[in-house]
């Protein structure tokens, strides 16, 4: 392990939270990444995220917990390409793991590491699809779950944890204080906190985010991602997945997408931060917007996801990618120019990524050739009534 910003270093044993400074870990494999023989023995195994298995943390004869998480479609979406001027868009559509949003693979890696190492019963706080996939997760694992969420998370999420068996606490206020909540909670019962960059492994499945998008483009990458972004695991995640691609030799060392964030215009603390030069956020008062895992109001990996929009993409003299706020009138619009034109069920942050990719085009950091990738994370009917 080490630490994303003091570079300490730590024993990967037991069950690590953060660094002493506070800071998001992160794993690192050094010589043990994987050779590019292995490209074809992998088109053999199952396709789920759990093909990429000596680029998790998993322990010699260690067993993940799953429900068939990862291989999820990369689709392209011809008429919404048509109908807002770019040649070659696609959609890597996250709505179809088996909880109804790319939280499934983060959350996978998480209770397989916190069940491999003895944990008993977890916490998380959650804006929605967090504590859904905790919630599934811990049940397949025999464990105990504990999710705080907003009282205002849509009801069809909340009836979704309790339906998996978690114990819901809804809480009168933001994302914030879910995570102060469950902070306390895992410090008065020992429970293992999995909340966001608060250990390490929901990074590392949602690394599996990277390595899928290249193998479904024959160990190329995109020229752009656009990504929705409250958290920044995602983010942070396909950014460390590409840096260990090009030091295993999987990919060239030229190989660095423009790596966009979209925020909602009623809470944009990374955008914020970009566009003053800032190394981290500060916290965004009153977070307001539909989507709901876009109301993060001071997300612990600011410093990361700002390195990854910086770094993405620069080389040589190409500049990096960068961050962009939407209104909710221009995701719900965009969710449902996915929904009309291409038949995708996007949830609004989804929504809101297409709706960054149109307003990054008309700004012109998107060109009309670039070959881009946007991220609909969930499945929109887990939002309605």
């Amino acid at each position: 392990m080490e630490c994303s910003a003091c570079g300490a270093t730590r024993s990967a044993d037991g069950l690590p939270g953060v660094c002493t400074c506070g800071q998001p870990l992160l794993v690192r494999y050094g010589a043990a990444l994987p050779a590019p023989a292995l490209k074809e023995p992998l088109r053999q195994r199952p396709w789920t995220m759990w093909r990429y298995r000596e680029w998790l943390p998993l322990a010699d004869g260690e067993a993940p917990v799953t429900l068939g998480e990862g291989g999820t479609p990369l689709l392209s979406v011809p008429r919404l390409a048509a109908k807002h001027g770019f040649r070659d868009l696609r959609v890597k559509e996250e709505g179809s793991n088996p909880t109804g949003s790319f939280k499934a693979r983060g959350l996978a890696a998480a209770v397989t590491r916190a069940a491999y190492g003895g944990a008993q019963s977890l916490v998380v706080p959650t804006a929605g699809n967090a504590g859904v996939a905790l919630a599934a997760y811990a049940t397949r694992a025999g464990l105990r779950a504990r999710v705080y969420a907003p009282a205002s998370t849509p009801p069809l999420i909340l009836a979704q944890i309790r339906g998996f068996g978690a114990e819901l606490v809804c809480v009168d206020g933001h994302i914030g204080d879910c995570g102060k909540a469950a902070r306390a909670y895992a410090t008065e019962t020992g429970a293992v906190d999995v909340s966001t960059l608060r250990e390490p492994y929901r990074i590392e499945g949602k690394k599996t985010l990277g390595l899928e998008l290249a193998e479904q483009l024959d160990w190329t990458l995109p020229d752009a991602i656009v990504y929705p972004t409250g958290g920044g695991t995602g983010l942070i995640g396909m950014w460390k997945a590409f840096a260990e691609l090009r030091q295993a030799g999987w990919i060239p060392a030229a190989a660095r997408p423009r790596m966009y964030s979209v925020q909602a215009a009623g809470c944009a603390p990374v955008v914020r931060a970009f566009d003053a030069g800032a190394d981290a956020c500060a916290p965004w008062p009153d977070p307001a917007t539909i989507a709901a895992g876009l109301r993060v109001p001071a997300p612990l990996g600011d410093r990361l996801m700002l390195r990854a929009l910086r770094e993405g993409g620069r080389v040589g003299g190409r500049e990096g990618g960068g961050a962009v706020a939407v209104t909710d009138a221009q995701l719900q619009a965009a969710a449902r120019d996915l929904q009309l034109l291409e038949g995708i069920d996007a949830c609004p942050e989804g929504g809101a990524a297409l709706a960054g990719a149109i307003e990054l085009k008309a700004r012109g950091a998107l060109k009309p050739d670039d070959r881009v990738v946007v991220f609909n994370t969930g499945a929109g009917w887990l939002y309605r009534a």
